[in-house]
């Protein structure tokens, strides 16, 4: 027995993410082991999880993923926590088909209770409906009670707790309305300035928490048999390379960073993983694959540009065949310059015969299955604003749909084998290596 439960919210910009980090960081000062998990493929939020209780968070994903792999995930990172907490994305019923891959589908795979949290700024006695309507909309989920936020006054909190007490869902507390309380820029990167901005905000999160919210009440509510990991989701460990056999190298640092916590998990099953910083101008590691994740390196490109050394041994190790993967920060990391930014154009380490740009900067986002020439599929997200200049200087190696099926721009990239491109892919359910076969 061990409290779980999901942090919900009726829609976004409703306060789950203040509240998750304040419960967060709150029960870590209790001395508790708590795992964070969260919906969706946000490779951000979890950064901020890891900050708030001092443990790498785990992204849970229907669409990237079936239910066993879930449920799997979900058990092996929470076996030795005290708590686990999974904070939603979205509305509670946002999906990327109605429901499908919401929050409460999550909530419904684990059956866990979920904890709604709803933005009370505008709004009294009619949350009545919401709390009720939500309750009562799928009775596969459970609503174990309310944290109201953005709260005004005590009239104002009377008027919810009636609200509460008459849709039939329990109160476990009030947030108050408190401006410079707003989530910080998740475009700032890792930097020491950064750092210290989330954790200000953080340690205020959970002096709000604690003063407001009744949180043993909440956790004796959400208290529930934790289910053990059986076995490994669907077989995967024997369709991989033998264990130990190789040397992965992954850049990981303020400009590399958009990491699924399993897919680091997978890699360490190949072999011994070794992490190494292209800012710092670490040199490349003997490797037998190298992994440039996605990150911030517009923020870093004048840095990054002066590691000549670096450059030149990861353009010859592209060039004399071996195996890269590069998603999207990492790709324009391998390309010959990015443009458009303060300074720039700054040069790249030329591998790709590319330009990237961040002039005219635009959000391209969502859901993605990438189907290989070698008819091999995987499954990602494509988050990025800047833009390829000449995407016509190289053909895409792969089609691209959204999650509803319909064809993408989006093109993946082959050189050799390195193998690049804007999407974001998930291979916990997925032997990576398939990329080359």
């Amino acid at each position: 027995m061990k409290p779980q439960l999901l942090i919900g919210a009726p829609a976004s910009g409703s306060g789950k993410t203040t509240f998750t980090m304040g419960l967060l960081r709150a029960l870590s000062r209790r001395g508790k082991k708590v795992q964070p998990y969260k919906c969706g493929p946000d490779y951000i939020d979890t950064k901020f999880h890891a900050h708030a209780s001092g443990r790498e968070s785990v992204n849970l994903d229907s669409w990237f993923s079936s239910k066993t792999h879930i449920r799997d995930l979900y058990a092996r990172y929470g076996a030795d926590a005290d708590a686990c907490i999974v904070e939603g994305a979205m509305g509670l019923f946002d999906g990327y088909d109605r429901s499908r891959g919401s929050a409460a589908g999550i909530a419904e795979i684990l059956d866990i209770p979920i904890v709604l949290v709803v933005g009370a700024k505008s709004t009294a006695y009619s949350v009545a409906a919401l709390l009720h309507g939500t309750k009562s909309f799928n009775p596969a989920i459970k609503i174990a009670g309310v944290v109201f936020n953005q709260v005004a006054s005590e009239r104002h909190k009377l008027l919810l707790s009636q609200a509460a007490e008459d849709a039939g869902v329990r109160c476990f507390g009030f947030m108050p309305r408190e401006d410079g309380l707003e989530v910080p820029s998740r475009h700032l990167g890792l930097t020491l300035a950064a750092e210290q901005q989330m954790e200000a905000w953080i340690e205020r999160a959970a002096q709000i928490v604690e003063h407001n919210v009744d949180i043993d009440a909440l956790l004796a509510a959400c208290s529930g048999e934790f289910k053990s990991p059986r076995h490994e989701p669907s077989g995967l460990q024997h369709n991989m390379a033998a264990k130990g056999a190789m040397r992965i190298a992954v850049a990981r640092d303020s400009a590399f960073n958009f990491i699924y916590r399993e897919n680091i998990a997978r890699l360490e099953q190949l072999g011994s993983v070794t992490f190494f910083s292209p800012l710092s101008g670490d040199e490349l590691p003997q490797t037998d694959l190298l992994y440039l994740p996605g990150g911030y390196p517009e923020l870093f490109a004048g840095q990054l540009a002066e590691r000549s050394k670096l450059k030149g041994q990861i353009k010859a190790y592209a060039d004399a065949g071996g195996r890269i993967l590069a998603e999207c920060g990492g790709m324009i990391y391998l390309t010959g310059a990015i443009n458009a930014i303060p300074g720039g154009p700054y040069s790249m380490c030329g591998v790709l015969p590319l330009e990237t740009t961040m002039e005219g900067a635009r959000l391209h986002l969502g859901y993605r299955s990438v189907r290989l020439q070698n008819g091999k599929e995987f499954r990602g997200h494509e988050f990025h604003y800047s833009s390829v200049i000449n995407p016509a200087a190289m053909p895409s190696v792969a089609q691209q749909y959204d999650a509803h099926g319909e064809q993408v721009a989006t093109p993946l990239y082959r050189y050799r084998n390195t193998i690049a491109g804007y999407t974001h892919l998930y291979w916990g359910e997925t032997d990576i290596m398939d990329l080359w076969k």
